[in-house]
């Protein structure tokens, strides 16, 4: 009867203990969003998908821009002044076209100045987010990606592009209407892009971000760097505070039995400029 008790008491404290330490870490990542909220004056809303641990069970929720997001940001858009700026991190592979063109169209609204932050990546519908802020401001290693719509698992600019390659009585019923749906989802995305970035941007520049961005001219996972954001004629600036970072090393992946990445967590200042080797401060 001792042994089953202490199984018992073993099997709690094992189920409890990343409940509390889940609590932990969401209790620290609130200081730190009221400490950057006080130091730049601002809302701050984080929208960051990781595969993370998010029951006590330990299960891996692949995560992406949902309804529940669009739900959740525009309700702290709602409950901000419409004059108080708003901060938002952002670090998210896409998602819905739906979540994403209604937290791109209230961010827009916003009276107050809108920054939005890309620590690491902010693809497809990310991107058509950021492209509604007032100020973009990437790390320098930082990518944004192409907003180009997908009908289920192809890209519709290549469905079109079926439609110029074959003649009509060579396509199938399924496709033709794949190739309409394209058509209207490409439509679509470009006039949103254009309505977006009118905000920021002349008529001109707008329309042509619009066609670059959506018109295929990528694949949909490429990556749009710091350079060739400021090429196409993205306003991008590069100086994110140290606070985004270390709000993102609070939203770790779940754990594995090895980390994949490892190095010792510290700044090395080089303490001989003119010096080479390995001379670091401590």
């Amino acid at each position: 009867m001792e042994f089953l008790n202490l199984f018992w008491i073993v099997l709690v404290i094992a189920s409890l203990a990343p409940v509390i330490r889940q609590k932990m870490v969401e209790t620290s990542r609130v200081k730190l969003f009221r400490d950057l909220e006080v130091k730049r004056g601002s809302r701050v809303i984080a929208m960051i998908h990781r595969q993370e641990s998010l029951s006590f069970l330990g299960f891996r929720m692949s995560r992406h821009i949902d309804i529940e997001d669009s739900e959740q940001v525009l309700r702290a858009i709602q409950l901000t002044d419409p004059d108080l700026p708003i901060d938002l991190i952002l670090h998210t592979p896409g998602g819905l076209v739906l979540a994403s063109e209604q937290i791109a169209n209230a961010l827009a609204r916003h009276t107050g100045k809108v920054t939005v932050f890309v620590p690491h990546y902010a693809m497809s519908g990310g991107t058509l987010i950021a492209l509604a802020a007032d100020e973009i401001v990437m790390d320098v290693n930082a990518v944004l990606g192409p907003v180009d719509p997908q009908i289920g698992q192809y890209p519709a600019v290549s469905i079109l592009r079926v439609l110029e390659e074959k003649k009509i009585d060579r396509i199938d019923d399924e496709t033709l209407i794949l190739a309409d749906v394209a058509q209207k989802a490409v439509r679509q995305v470009k006039e949103t892009i254009s309505r977006l970035g009118c905000c920021q941007y002349s008529k001109e520049d707008a329309e042509r971000l619009a066609e670059i961005l959506a018109s295929g001219r990528w694949t949909h996972d490429y990556p749009i760097t710091v350079d060739e954001a400021k090429e196409i004629g993205l306003k991008v600036h590069t100086e994110i505070p140290p606070e985004i970072y270390e709000i993102m090393n609070l939203y770790p992946q779940a754990a594995q039995r090895r980390p994949s990445v490892e190095y010792v967590p510290l700044p090395y200042p080089l303490k001989n400029p003119g010096k080479s080797g390995g001379d670091f401060q401590s």
